[in-house]
């Protein structure tokens, strides 16, 4: 049988047969949705570096998280934005803080959508550092103490995942142990194992006003170049006690996303960061990029190369948009 040597392709095919062979896909289950949490009443703040994102205070937080669970996202996020910071982060762990307020007001009002807490000092921190800080250095053993105690606060509050972001050495095992000392052995921990030193943080450090006085956190957060690092810190991670991984920022590190799914078989989470964010929202301000679809490819490669679970900005929009 001789075949043609030339052949026609058509120009589009259906929807409904994209969508059956499609490697990689997408569902609003995977989606989790950071949002900061301010102090008042009735308060919206949008965030000028991260257009159409804000601050809430605990009342309008509740009803923002009531949307995003309208929306069928799985789960927020949730960064307290303190007024008052010192030297001891006291407001990380304070029973009335602003995280925990939120939360027990979300799992009142919202009691389906998963809350997981960003567990870390640099927001309390009068310095705006992830530790405590003693003659210009990290004291790693000392903050380890204030982050499961601020862990096994934001628990009783009635967290269901908190989130070590402050990358300070052992700080899986000593919250995994807080928690069950606490009685609260089934908060799970989902770990920022692997989290770079990344210009791409800069939005949220304006948004969650956490930005170092002095020096920066390349000491205690990973050196881009190093990817051999990702894999062995995410097993520690996952020795001490993770029930979830987690790797930020995500684009510009989706080897790392992959090499770490590999290397693991636990849950993995990928943090689409403020200036991946950001840097969308730019370009298709400027009408260089098509932003639905940009916004919908960032999201497929960060699933392609491994991640179950996507924290994104773009959660709550994106969940409507996904067919």
């Amino acid at each position: 049988m001789r075949y043609p040597t030339t052949r026609t392709r058509r120009l589009r095919t259906s929807a409904s047969l994209r969508r059956l062979v499609a490697e990689t896909r997408l569902t609003a289950a995977e989606f989790v949705q950071p949002v900061f949490v301010v102090g008042g009443e009735g308060v919206e703040q949008p965030i000028d570096a991260m257009p159409g994102q804000s601050r809430y205070s605990v009342d309008r937080c509740v009803e923002f998280c009531k949307s995003v669970s309208d929306a069928g996202v799985a789960g927020v996020l949730i960064f307290g934005v303190p007024d008052r910071k010192d030297e001891s982060a006291s407001g990380a762990y304070d029973e009335g803080g602003l995280v925990q307020r939120a939360v027990a007001a979300i799992k009142e009002r919202v009691p389906n959508l998963l809350v997981i807490t960003d567990v870390c000092l640099c927001a309390y921190m009068s310095h705006g550092h992830c530790g405590v800080v003693h003659d210009g250095r990290i004291e790693n053993d000392a903050s380890l103490a204030l982050l499961a105690r601020t862990a096994v606060s934001h628990a009783r509050a009635g967290a269901d995942i908190v989130a070590p972001s402050d990358m300070m050495d052992g700080r899986v095992g000593a919250i995994r142990a807080a928690l069950d000392e606490g009685e609260f052995v089934e908060t799970a921990i989902m770990s920022y194992a692997v989290k770079y030193a990344s210009s791409f943080f800069g939005p949220f450090r304006e948004a969650a006003g956490s930005a170092p006085e002095f020096g920066d956190r390349r000491g205690y957060q990973m050196d881009p170049a190093n990817a051999r690092e990702a894999e062995k810190l995410a097993k520690m991670a996952a020795e001490e006690g993770a029930d979830i991984l987690m790797v930020k920022p995500a684009m510009p590190y989706l080897d790392i996303v992959h090499r770490v799914r590999a290397s693991s078989a636990l849950p993995l989470a990928a943090y689409q960061v403020s200036g991946e964010y950001a840097m969308i929202e730019a370009a298709a301000a400027r009408g260089w990029i098509d932003r639905v679809k940009a916004v919908r490819e960032s999201l497929l490669a960060i699933r392609r190369a491994g991640a179950d679970i996507l924290i994104t900005y773009f959660a709550r929009e994106f969940a409507s948009r996904l067919d």
